[in-house]
């Protein structure tokens, strides 16, 4: 079992930066792929970011290619979303989740967090 617990979302301009956390409980969250997704109002929820167990392989949504860095801290379990130049089409609820290996699918994800909000203006 693992609990996960997001943090960092909130309201930010265009072209700012915001780093999300992720904070999971538990002794074995270095056996779980983590990953980033985010759903906007009246739109499924998407694929943003994964990295594997190790932190060594990284995975993207060309959305946010380039601009988004996903990291994990196995020794504190838990892991970051870097988001920067952020658009208005950023704006969703941000949940992180975990995975017994790393995918772009929702449904191969055990563990969700609640999400947290992040919000750019224009």
């Amino acid at each position: 079992q693992v609990q996960l617990v997001e943090s960092g979302g909130g309201l930010v301009q265009a072209g700012g930066s915001l780093r999300l956390s992720c904070a999971a409980s538990g002794r074995t969250f270095s056996s779980y792929a983590m990953g980033w997704f985010r759903q906007a109002p009246e739109k499924e929820r998407e694929f943003v970011a994964r990295i594997s167990r190790s932190g060594i392989i990284t995975g993207y949504a060309e959305s946010v290619k380039g601009r988004f860095i996903i990291s994990r801290d196995n020794a504190k379990n838990t892991v970051y979303l870097q988001m920067n130049s952020l658009k208005p089409e950023d704006t969703a609820v941000y949940y992180c989740a975990a995975a017994p290996s790393g995918s772009i699918r929702t449904m191969d994800y055990n563990y969700w967090g609640q999400g947290t909000q992040v919000t750019v203006s224009s």
